[in-house]
């Protein structure tokens, strides 16, 4: 039996792990800490009963993952839930650019600018299946569907803020904007477009769901399942060499580029050394959650109803706040991602006590807090809501860096996603999961297609993997691994 040794329990560590166990490998997964899952975890942070997501909360891109569908983790337990409305961006005179699961209904609110939002979003949204194929891998290859890539590509290759002025209100810039932002780049840069209408899509077929009991319920039906096949994960590991590694036929790293480098050192080719060690981040999170009594007062109606909540203000704003992220800069009004998962989950709540989650953009390696920050822009559209907080719990960068090595800096995206790493990756190869290295592959989010629960980063990687072990017609654990094909 061909063996395998996974680094890191991250979703694409835990993905990597279960389609080379479906294989027949046999797998162990280290994790450096006390336990698994990395930024999708669920704790008690507040007061006991009391759910609040880690890191990665609200899960459009993995609800329609071709391998969380294709692994059945409904059998361990994996249900997602959605809320009435996706997401909502408030602006400061009440109203509201307001995303619905449909792309027509989303369209039917925004007026002028309805049809052109069916334009963009309606035809990829619904043929996502076939679209997923080519945009959940590496992007530098052969498409499968061509013509259908091109039509959703051409956008992506905009500045956000171009794509934003093909609408004519503040509503639906507003709602687009504070979407593409969740790339962390200035938005007046080629590409920052991809992430936001990558999310869209994904969103307007299968929604802005949420895993039933937070999002360690993803990390724990993807253990069970790997367990089931008859591999061990071990916790309090941290593998700082490469001699601490078991002899293994293969092994798989669900680290970032800057930290692989300095644990194989000069194993790896010079070239490929060189670009691991420049690999690029980008700006930070800082995060808040609080316990709220009664939820929270929005002024925009739909936002009492939205699992999502974007508060940067007007489209000038969320732009402005992003560049000045990006130099270096602290906004005097940070962009803050709100999540009231518990709308579509009330098993998160205790009581009329609810989780709220929350996270601002701030410069890379940030060491402020700004907790003030977060409640003064909440309290911008929702009057009193500092008279319902009654638990508060604070993140800044450098305490995601200490607690995961691949968030260097505060950036939970594993890497600045410009125009080369969005595109290629770590570095300058159509191989973006190779090493160099024979028998070693990288599949932390800083691969292709990026961050996420959807694991397809380690699904594409152990797909490589497999191909090293028994030749591309050998064995095969995922279906999809034919995205690699080049």
């Amino acid at each position: 039996m061909s063996t395998a040794t996974v680094v890191g329990s991250g979703p694409n560590g835990l993905a990597a792990a279960a389609v080379l166990a479906r294989a027949g490998v046999d797998v162990t997964v280290l994790e450096g800490a006390s336990e698994i899952g990395g930024g999708t975890r669920t704790v008690e942070a507040i007061l006991p009963g009391l759910l609040h997501d880690h890191c990665s909360a609200v899960h459009p891109m993995a609800v329609g993952s071709p391998l969380l569908r294709d692994l059945r983790l409904d059998r361990y337990g994996l249900r997602w839930r959605l809320p009435e409305i996706d997401c909502v961006h408030p602006l400061d005179d009440g109203t509201a650019g307001v995303l619905y699961r449909s792309a027509a209904e989303t369209a039917a609110h925004l007026g002028p600018d309805g049809w052109r939002w069916r334009a963009l979003f309606e035809a990829p949204a619904e043929r996502y299946e076939a679209l997923s194929e080519d945009i959940l891998g590496p992007l530098l290859r052969l498409p499968r569907h061509p013509l259908r890539l091109a039509r959703f590509g051409a956008p992506t290759l905009l500045p956000a803020l171009a794509v934003a002025r093909m609408f004519r209100t503040r509503q639906a810039r507003a709602l687009w904007l504070g979407v593409a932002a969740h790339a962390f780049r200035p938005l007046d840069l080629p590409l920052s477009s991809a992430i936001g209408l990558g999310i869209l899509t994904a969103g307007h077929r299968h929604g802005w769901a949420v895993a039933e009991g937070g999002s360690q319920a993803i990390t724990g039906a993807m253990a069970a399942l790997i367990r089931d096949l008859g591999g061990k994960i071990e916790t309090g590991v941290w593998v700082r060499s490469a001699s601490q590694v078991p002899p293994s036929d293969v092994v798989l790293w669900d680290v970032a580029p800057t930290v692989l480098a300095g644990i194989l050192g000069d194993r790896l080719p010079p070239r490929v050394l060189r670009a691991y060690r420049r690999f690029r981040y980008g700006p930070a999170a800082h995060k808040v959650d609080f316990a709220v009594e009664g939820g929270v007062p929005w002024l925009a109606e739909a936002a009492r109803r939205a699992g999502t909540v974007h508060l940067g203000g007007s489209p000038a704003e969320v732009a402005a706040a992003e560049r000045a992220v990006h130099v270096g800069r602290l906004p005097q009004r940070p962009f803050v991602l709100v999540g009231q998962q518990y709308l579509a989950d009330p098993t998160r709540s205790v009581g009329n006590v609810h989780p709220l989650w929350t996270y601002a953009h701030v410069p890379h390696g940030y060491d402020g807090d700004i907790t003030e920050s977060v409640v003064a822009q909440i309290e911008r559209f929702a009057p009193g809501f500092r008279e319902r907080v009654v638990g508060t719990a604070t993140e800044p960068p450098s305490a995601f860096a200490a607690g995961n090595p691949n968030f260097v800096g505060g950036n939970i995206l594993t890497g600045a996603k410009d125009v080369r790493q969005l595109l290629l990756g770590p570095r300058s190869t159509l191989g973006p999961y190779d090493t160099g290295l024979p028998g070693h592959f990288i599949c932390s989010a800083a691969t292709p297609p990026g961050p996420g629960a959807h694991g397809m980063c380690g699904a594409n990687a152990a797909a490589r993997a497999l191909n090293h072990l028994y030749g591309r017609h050998g064995k095969a654990g995922f279906a999809p691994g034919r995205l690699l094909r080049r």
